[in-house]
Order: C-alpha cells, then structure tokens, then sequence
C-alpha cells in the first residue's frame, strides 16, 4: 500500500474554524485515502481546546499529535496566525500517548516512552513534541536508550507570557509531551543543522542557577552583552532585545562537538532565560548567524534527511525550525522553506513550525541530542518493493 501524504493550512478569526478548514483542506487532497496519522502545528495564539474541536470533528479517531507555534510552514512559505495540518496514510501504524508530566520530570517521561516502546518488538520511530518552556529536554535525552530512534522539538509561543501547547488525540494542555510510535512500512529519515559561527568573542559562564545563566566573566549576562553591542544593559530586559537575544546564542566545545545554548528571554535582573543547564566554568563563544548560513544548512538537514531515507521515495516532509530563524529571516520569510525545497522539489508536502529547541537520534549507537537554533528536517519515505 502506499505511502500518501497532504497538507492542508487556513486563517481564520478562532481556532476551531482555521482547524476545519485546514483538515477539511488536507482530507480533500488525500482523496479517498484514510489519514493513518495527523500532524497538527497551530498558532499559540488560538484556545488550544478550539483548535482541537475543529481538528478532530473532521478526523475522528485519527492519530493526531501537534504543537503550538509563533507560525505555521508548508511549501508555500511562512503562514503566521494559522493552522496547519498534516496527514500521512499508508501501510503503517501510528499509535499516540500523552505525557502530562513532562514538565515535572524528563526522567520519569523518558521511562515511559521506553517502557511503551519496549512492549513491541518491531522496528519503531518516535514522534514528539514537548513543552518548551517547561521541562528538562536534556535530562529527557540523556534518560533515553541509545537503539530507540526519536524526533521531535519543543512547542513554542508567546515568549512573555510562556503560553506553549501540545494537542494529542482529544487532549491538550501544557507543561506535557504528546508522542506517536510509528511502526510498518514507513521509512523515516532525518537530518539537523545550524547557521549559527562564532565570532571570536569568548566568555566562562561564572554563575549559573538551573534554568538561568546569571553571569559572564563574573557581572550579569545582559551587562555583557550590553558591553558588545552597545544597548544599555537595561534595555535588555524589556522587548523586543529581551527576546533578540535568542539571535545571539553561546557555543560551548564539547568531547563530540560544538553545543548551542540560546536564551529563551533576558529577565529582569539582567540573567538569561535558558531551557537547558549550562555548568558553572564552562567556556562559551558568542554566536552569530547569517542568511546565507542559514538556507546552507537547511540544504544540508534535508540532504542528510535524503541519504538516510536510502532508496525509499520521500512523501511528506516535516520542518522543524528553531524560533531564532523567524527572527532572523524577518526580510525573506520562508526562506529556509525554499531552502529544503530545492533539495526535495517541489513534489513533496512540507509541513512543520518554528520551536524553542529540537531533539534528533543521530545514529543507533548515540542517545538522543538536544539542539537548539537548528533546523531539523524529517521526511517520511514509502520503501523500496522488494
């Protein structure tokens, strides 16, 4: 049986409505062929529960996971106070689960994912999509076992506030997970990269505090930053720098490469708002990315996504950006889009969103990793006849 795939994207004034419309879209292109999987990316802008409503009036009891994003993406580019829906039906089985506790403890959910995944022998990918805000990613990686394949990003939304996310089957909340284990025959494949270079200014993280990055070279975060480019370390606090600094992101070296951290938001006191621990004394290179780096590294994510596929013929590819490319590819919105198009042509669906971080098992032998600023492509494959 094969592989067949649709997207369906639509505006509108509440989440219900831009929901049906977005799914009635997809069904229609899907033909006759039964969704086995839904994919939904909605705008953190609309009541959740409403997106929800519109989504699954239409697709029942489909297997639907999804995420809160500042905008949506498909082939045709950047499409902000949307939703967009995914659908992938074929001879495979997608079956959902919705973690609540995620934000409590990374930990107990990866135990979970792993105990779910072991109850099956076969051969099975992990789709997810986490809290972004809340939550432990890394630890969530590092208690995962190296053989399970996993992907997935972080939802985002509104910055200030926090409000992110995540849509599973007939629930949806925040601080959660919502995963789909996906088994059959349905080939997957993925690849990562970043358009983030150092510049040659260096910093040693000289007090750190869980989630937040106190000070640089021993005076508060912002006071560095403010010394390098110029703004008052006041300013740094207050929008839009407070969640410019996310353009901005620390490289650290470590034993299997460079390590990006970037600042979620710059607080009051003048310390950065992270989502993942970085050590006191580590030394941390100031980051900066271009355009140009940018759509080269979407190349090379949707290249890498390609070999992995092997011989198999990509039918639906899911886009997964960090927020930092929105801010920096404000001039050409969709620019990364187009990107990944000119690898995979025109021909193949693109859906996917802008995340606070991305989550990629690179090969069997490694764990998960935790990525921030990266673009992450995956691209669903019918396989080869035998």
């Amino acid at each position: 049986m094969a592989i067949v795939s649709s997207v369906g994207t639509a505006q509108a004034l509440d989440g219900r409505e831009a929901g049906l419309q977005a799914t009635h879209q997809a069904l229609n292109k899907l033909g006759a062929n039964a969704p086995g999987l839904a994919v939904v990316i909605a705008s953190h802008q609309y009541q959740p529960r409403e997106v929800l409503n519109g989504v699954s009036s239409l697709l029942g009891d489909t297997p639907m996971i999804g995420f809160s994003s500042p905008a949506g993406l498909t082939r045709d580019g950047l499409h902000p106070h949307s939703v967009v829906v995914a659908l992938l039906s074929g001879d495979f089985q997608a079956e959902t689960l919705w973690l609540p506790g995620y934000a409590q403890s990374g930990r107990e959910t990866a135990s979970k994912i792993e105990q779910h995944a072991s109850a099956r022998v076969e051969r099975q990918s992990v789709l997810f999509f986490a809290d972004g805000f809340n939550g432990d990613a890394e630890q969530f990686c590092n208690s995962l076992p190296p053989a399970l394949e996993v992907m997935g990003a972080l939802s985002s939304g509104d910055l200030h506030t926090g409000n992110t996310y995540q849509i599973v089957g007939s629930q949806t909340g925040a601080g959660g997970m919502t995963a789909a284990f996906l088994r059959g025959n349905l080939q997957v494949g993925v690849g990562a990269d970043h358009g983030w270079d150092p510049v040659g200014n260096q910093f040693r993280v000289t007090r750190s505090r869980g989630f937040w990055l106190r000070t640089l070279d021993g005076r508060p975060a912002s006071e560095a930053y403010a010394a390098l480019f110029g703004y008052p370390a006041r300013d740094w606090a207050f929008p839009p720098l407070s969640y410019l600094a996310r353009l901005y992101p620390l490289g650290m070296e470590q034993n299997d490469g460079m390590v990006v951290r970037a600042p979620i938001r710059v607080e009051a006191d003048g310390s950065f708002r992270m989502n993942a621990v970085i050590r006191d004394g580590v030394d941390a290179f100031l980051l900066v990315g271009s355009r140009a780096s940018c759509e080269r590294a979407a190349k090379t994510a949707a290249q890498q996504a390609l070999l992995k596929l092997g011989d198999a013929k990509p039918r639906l590819a899911l886009v997964l950006v960090d927020v930092a490319w929105q801010m920096l590819l404000k001039a050409q919105p969709g620019a990364e889009i187009a990107a990944v198009q000119e690898i995979l042509g025109d021909t193949v669906p693109v859906a996917g969103g802008y995340t606070l971080g991305q989550i990629v098992t690179m090969d069997e032998e490694s764990k998960p990793k935790f990525l921030n600023q990266h673009i992450i492509v995956i691209v669903f494959g019918e396989p080869k006849e035998q």
